[in-house]
Order: C-alpha cells, then sequence, then structure tokens
C-alpha cells in the first residue's frame, strides 16, 4: 500500500501542492470577439480589427484571423493563410502536401484558393462553441487553431519551392 501524497508532504516537510483549477468550475459563456480579443490580450499578441471587425494579426509572416460565424456567432474559427503564394501550375503537388498533412493531422484543415492567378494555401480550426465556453475551454481552442496553423506552414516551408517575397504586415509581427 503507498503512502498518501498528504502523509509525504507532512513528513517531508514539501508544502502543500496547489490546486489547479478545474476547468468545470467556471461556467461557459457566449463567446464574443471581444473575450477573443481579451485572450489575445492576455498573451500580449498584437492584432488589428479589420475592416470586416474581424480580428487579425501575423505570426511567423502568416496571416491569421480569429472569426466567429454561424447564426449567433457561435461557431469560433481560427483561420490562417501562409505567407507564401505559390503559381497555379504548382497545384498538383502542393495538394498532395496538402492531403499527406488532412489525412495524419486532425488540426489545422489545410486546403488551396486560388487568389489572383496563383495559389494560396489556408488553415482553419473550428469549434461550434453554441453552448459557450469559458475561459480555458476557449483558450484551448484558439492556442491549438494558432498554434497548429503556424506549425503546418513551418512544416511547408522546407516542403514545397519559393516563389515570392511575403508582403509586410500591417500589424507587427508576433
Amino acid at each position: 500500500m503507498s503512502t498518501p501524497g498528504w502523509l509525504l508532504r507532512a513528513l517531508s516537510g514539501l508544502p502543500n501542492a496547489a490546486k489547479a483549477p478545474r476547468v468545470d468550475d467556471e461556467p461557459p459563456a457566449p463567446v464574443t470577439r471581444a473575450r477573443v480579443a481579451d485572450y489575445l490580450r492576455r498573451r500580449s499578441y498584437r492584432f488589428v480589427v479589420d475592416d470586416d471587425g474581424d480580428l487579425t494579426g501575423t505570426w511567423d509572416g502568416n496571416r491569421f484571423w480569429f472569426l466567429l460565424l454561424g447564426d449567433g456567432q457561435e461557431i469560433v474559427q481560427v483561420r490562417g493563410r501562409w505567407h507564401r503564394t505559390l503559381p497555379l501550375d504548382a497545384r498538383a503537388s502542393i495538394a498532395l502536401v496538402i492531403n499527406d498533412w488532412n489525412r495524419e493531422r486532425i488540426w489545422p484543415k489545410a486546403y488551396l484558393r486560388e487568389e489572383e492567378g496563383m495559389l494560396a494555401v489556408y488553415a482553419e480550426t473550428s469549434a461550434d462553441l453554441e453552448a459557450g465556453a469559458n475561459d480555458a475551454q476557449l483558450a484551448q481552442i484558439l492556442s491549438c487553431g494558432l498554434g497548429t496553423g503556424v506549425q503546418m506552414f513551418l512544416s511547408f516551408e522546407s516542403t514545397l519551392p519559393a516563389v515570392d517575397e511575403p508582403e509586410q504586415p500591417d500589424v507587427p509581427d508576433n
């Protein structure tokens, strides 16, 4: 039989372990742009509000948006756009890379869009929070979307050839 942790601490003079806050101690609340902005500020991330009212910033030169979608703005989406663009004739090779990514990983969803005669690569992580979320849950979703998006773009850097220089962001890079 093992000795209880509290007894070991008492006998060895160790302080009591701090009780970690439980995620379910805080009731869920509706997700709002203000709550998303509060999360970004707490992390000291630099961001702006774009013309559509969306929160946006750059991480490692890649543009990310923090969107609220759906009829009740209940779907949180972290959408990133890779800073590089690729020529249209690279569609087959980038599609293979994206397919491999989507097959091997849960997040983020990766896809291509044609923009001004070039191919743009996007990352998306979405969560339906119709029932609301507490701050810890919201932070987990936002950090997952941002972190996995940056990881995806970094992995593509070594796989795909560079064809242009990144645009200068309108907000300092994080």
